[in-house]
């Protein structure tokens, strides 16, 4: 369900940056033109977070269900968008790869709104000095992921976030006080780069110092793909196509990402503005028939001229 921050001027951008280093993919939406009378002014921006929450001010409550419908299909697309919302006739010949919505409303104003996904890289933790470890750090700078490279005495659960990566590859120097911390933070994956003999004996130590069951099925022991005898740097391959087949399943994104809403779609029958057929969006039973409207006050304006009783 959305709800909305109190987040406006630069405090938007900032908003996108924590959202970003959190792993929570969301929609920065920017006003690039508008013309009056309209609440939204030229350069406002808004978020919307693939969780449903709203930051920051791009129009009154006949732009919020829009943004909120198309931002959402932004996310679900990956693509960015350009949306005009008004009056068709204010727009003239528009290109085909924009989007025009009827906004009419009672402020007869009009907006274009640049809506762009923001699907954040991974946070890739490596623990440890080793060959293998740099290899890792390298390759994976190359995909532009944001990569930290820690030894284990400077590696702490604070560090890390619930879309998170972790590869531990101390390699026998303090391995589980560096995985017991790590599985504390609940991030994504941790994976730990030794040999099947010492991945047992280190589950078996984990297990009696009370790491629990599910936490240890997911520990990735041993990290990477399963290639067989390899040099350091193919391990550090191995590990790093696994993680890129990962991401590709969504597993290192926080949120679920966002699907277009499956409500079925009504016209305002005073505006003409489309909107979803849901008890939010003010609905009105006349004879039998139920008509849904962008604003308390198109629903209003359609009572009284139909005689209906709110």
């Amino acid at each position: 369900m959305s709800g909305h921050r109190a987040v406006e001027g630069w405090g938007v951008l900032e908003r996108a940056v924590e959202l970003a280093e959190s792993g929570e993919a969301f929609v920065l939406a920017t006003v690039v033109w508008r013309e009056g009378p309209s609440s939204g002014q030229q350069g406002s921006r808004a978020i919307y977070t693939a969780s449903g929450q709203i930051h920051g001010w791009i129009g009154g409550a006949c732009a919020e269900p829009v943004f909120i419908r198309e931002a959402q299909s932004v996310l679900a697309a990956g693509q960015p968008r350009l949306v005009a919302l008004g009056d068709a006739e204010r727009f003239g010949d528009l290109p085909q790869r924009i989007s025009a919505i009827a906004m009419s409303c009672q402020s007869e104003g009009a907006l274009q709104i640049y809506l762009e996904p923001v699907v954040p890289v991974p946070h890739l933790v490596i623990v440890g000095d080793s060959p293998m470890a740099a290899s890792l750090a390298g390759m994976a700078a190359q995909l532009d992921w944001r990569v930290e490279r820690l030894t284990g005495a400077e590696f702490s659960e604070g560090m890390v976030g619930a879309a998170s990566i972790v590869v531990v590859a101390t390699q026998g120097h303090g391995d589980e006080d560096v995985i017991a911390s790590a599985l504390k933070a609940a991030p994504a994956y941790v994976g730990v780069v030794a040999s099947r003999r010492r991945a047992e004996a280190v589950r078996e130590h984990l297990r009696s110092q009370g790491v629990g069951a599910a936490e240890l099925d997911g520990l990735r022991m041993p990290a990477g793909l399963d290639l067989g005898s390899t040099t350091h740097k193919e391990v550090a391959v191995a590990i790093l196509a696994e993680l890129v087949q990962l991401r590709a399943d969504g597993v290192f994104t926080a949120e679920a990402s966002v699907h277009p809403s499956e409500a079925e779609l009504a016209i305002d029958p005073v505006c003409g503005m489309t909107v979803d057929a849901l008890d939010t969006n003010h609905p009105l039973e006349i004879d039998g028939e139920m008509f849904y409207f962008c604003c308390p006050g198109c629903r209003a304006a359609y009572a009284t001229e139909r005689g209906a009783t709110l």
